[in-house]
């Protein structure tokens, strides 16, 4: 067994292989660029070495800059985790030159599979089902129109080295599929350093279903069920559960003889992903196969008990797997949550900063269980050159039921305060009533969300729980502040106290009027024409995370106050409301409502991030659709299009600027 190992990789993923080193008694190296200086796999690790700037082109994929590192440290093997140089061939021909040994697949294996045309032949030639499509490579925007028109639209453009959703897109015209040919080739080389293109058939209502194989260097090879990735923005898995609720023991077992006779084809060892696309009979078709770990693999590990990064480092070791395929049980439910730093409410732009508050759920059940995989502490940065990903949230239960209550609750506890994130939306995902009947395709959240995540809708009964509940908290505040300043309650007129407390909630313009009434254990609120609420507290006023019991229901809801106005959040939905004492309100409502500033003349940047490219000079006419600007921020490129005709007047920013969120970029007349 290894003395030492380095991770080649950075934030949750290193983090989650120096824990797997530390439970084998195995020595870490971290590696980091400027920008992950005293990150937390650096903390983690019995020592850490800097490879260079923050661009991973300058650092995490510099081949010479690892093996100096592995050689200055001492470390005999190298685990590459996902993405940078996980699937990279000649990195592992490096290793192999300079001793030292690579914990992944051979060459020949990341050769064949690793690239997705390759793949692809390969598995046509073993007789697998694949997607129609032109396995050959595309030499510009001209020839992916001519391509995909003899394939027929809709198509989906690829990069071949790609993985993560990066370099992919779907084009539904010839117009569409220039600019998508495009766009992937830019992500493609900005994130792989290959900027290779192919294009195949997009099949419409899919689901996204892989199987885990894990394979030693003596010829055993097993698969470890399934995992369902249908939950997808921008082709990239938001929610992944293990097994699959669509698939039966018969399709199962045939995807995973499948499976396992590829990565056998090509001499395959260590842990590896074969993907499908599975349609509503159950046919499925090889999509790709990932030589690596997978992002999701967690669920995986929950349901069969196994340490999937433990026996990569074991096989890479020369040990043989100790269980056969018949050994290989899968017990209960598993569902992942991916918590990315992005603006649901913007269309999912990235954000970018400091975790001001950072507090991780937590969870004891006898029958369940609640893992978070990450890279962050509260303080850390999340800096505009990697992967947006902050945690991954993972519950086990019994049954798909069971699990998906105890990640909505993990999900409604996690506190992240210092960029916007996406808590709110995995949450409105998992309780929407399709996901709940295991109703999934690829397409889920364009249909589910056709105009985009507008927030989530409570029912009636929990929304005038979180009204009756910033009542409650806005008594403390005022019996508090009363406390402080020496004030005696009713020392204004209009403050006269009885038994109970007046108050009015206002949320989205509607007064809610209630009647406040403290009965020590609980708080008893009443509204004209409506049953009473009794709310009891089960945490202290001041937490950021109260749980509250509400009749038979019991609520955690996250607590901001954004002065004057309480920011409440359950279950994927934000209430800002504001509540007054009873006469204030009357007179609050007298004031006049101050218009928002026009800002139709200016595009500004819808996130923060690079100025790739404008398109456009002053004095210049435009017409609606036509592109303006490009932007870049983690490894995504997006397009600002004209929303109607107009004329430039000035350019307020220049392409290599650093832009902020609403940055102004164009002027228009």
């Amino acid at each position: 067994m290894f003395d030492k190992i380095l991770i080649a990789n950075r934030g949750e993923i290193a983090c989650r292989v120096i824990k797997s080193c530390q439970a084998m008694g195995i020595k870490t190296v971290a590696v980091y660029s400027k920008a992950d200086a005293g990150a937390e796999h650096c903390r983690l690790a019995d020592e850490a070495i800097e490879i260079g700037p923050a661009p991973s082109a300058e650092s995490y994929l510099v081949i010479e800059k690892i093996i100096a590192a592995c050689q200055q440290t001492g470390a005999q093997a190298v685990h590459p985790g996902f993405g940078f140089l996980s699937e990279n061939a000649t990195f592992v021909e490096a290793l192999d030159a300079a001793g030292i040994v690579f914990i992944g697949p051979p060459t020949k294996a990341i050769g064949a599979m690793g690239d997705k045309i390759t793949s692809k032949k390969l598995a046509n030639e073993a007789g697998v089902s694949t997607v129609p499509g032109h396995m050959g490579l595309i030499d510009d925007g001209d020839h992916a129109v001519k391509i995909a028109a003899d394939i027929g639209y809709p198509v989906m453009i690829k990069a071949s080295a790609g993985g993560g959703g990066k370099g992919m897109r779907v084009a539904w015209d010839a117009d569409e599929a220039k600019d998508a040919f495009r766009s992937a080739q830019n992500e493609a080389r900005a994130s792989f350093g290959d900027d290779r293109i192919f294009i195949e058939k997009y099949i419409e209502e899919p689901r996204h279903i892989e199987i885990q194989v894990l394979a030693d260097q003596k010829g055993n090879t097993v698969y470890l069920g399934e995992r369902e990735c249908s939950i997808q923005r921008r082709h990239q898995k938001v929610i992944e559960e293990a097994p699959s609720p669509f698939l039966d023991e018969a399709t199962r077992a045939a995807m995973g003889a499948q499976s396992v006779a590829l990565a056998q084809a090509v001499d395959y060892c260590s842990a590896g992903t074969v993907e499908f696309i599975v349609d509503k009979n159950k046919n499925f078709y090889f999509l790709e196969m990932n030589t690596r770990i997978q992002v999701e693999h967690p669920v995986t590990e929950l349901i069969t008990g196994l340490d999937l990064v433990a026996w990569m480092i074991r096989i890479a070791a020369g040990e043989a797997l100790d269980f056969s395929q018949q050994e290989v049980t899968l017990r209960g439910w598993a569902v992942e949550a991916r918590v990315y730093a992005e603006d649901p409410l913007r269309n999912f732009l990235p954000s970018i900063g400091r975790l001001v508050r950072y507090e991780e759920p937590y969870h004891e059940g006898e029958d369940t269980q609640l893992r978070i995989d990450s890279g962050v502490v509260e303080g850390s940065e999340i800096s505009m050159y990697y992967d947006p990903m902050i945690a991954k949230v993972v519950s086990h239960g019994p049954d798909r039921a069971t699990a998906i209550d105890v990640l909505c609750e993990a999900l409604d506890s996690f506190y992240i305060r210092g960029i916007n994130h996406n808590v709110a939306f995995l949450t409105s995902v998992l309780t929407e009533p399709r996901f709940r009947e295991g109703r999934l395709t690829t397409n889920f959240i364009p249909e589910v969300y056709p105009d985009g995540f507008q927030g989530a809708i409570l029912s009636d009964q929990v929304g005038r729980a979180l009204l009756g509940l910033a009542v409650i908290l806005q008594s403390d505040r005022h019996h508090h502040d009363q406390e402080i300043s020496g004030r005696l309650d009713g020392g204004m007129a209009w403050l006269d106290e009885t038994e109970s407390e007046s108050w009015v909630a206002v949320c989205d313009h509607q007064h809610h009027a209630f009647e406040l009434v403290d009965e020590g254990a609980s708080f008893r609120l009443c509204q004209d024409g409506e049953e009473d609420l009794e709310i009891a507290l089960l945490s202290p006023f001041g937490d950021p995370v109260i749980t509250c019991q509400v009749g038979e229901t019991t609520l955690t809801v996250q607590v901001d106050r954004l002065s004057p106005n309480w920011r409440l959040t359950h279950a994927g939905a934000v209430l800002d409301i504001l509540v007054l004492r009873s006469r204030v309100a009357e007179l609050a409502a007298l004031m006049p409502v101050k218009a928002p500033p026009d800002l139709s003349r200016f595009l500004l940047s819808p996130m923060p991030g690079l100025l790739v490219s404008v398109a456009v000079s002053e004095g210049q006419e435009v017409k609606a659709g036509e592109e303006l600007a490009v932007i870049e921020a983690m490894k995504m490129e997006n397009i600002l299009r004209a929303e109607r005709d107009g004329k430039v007047a000035a350019l307020k920013a220049e392409p290599g600027a650093s832009l902020a969120v609403d940055q102004v970029i164009i002027e228009f007349e």
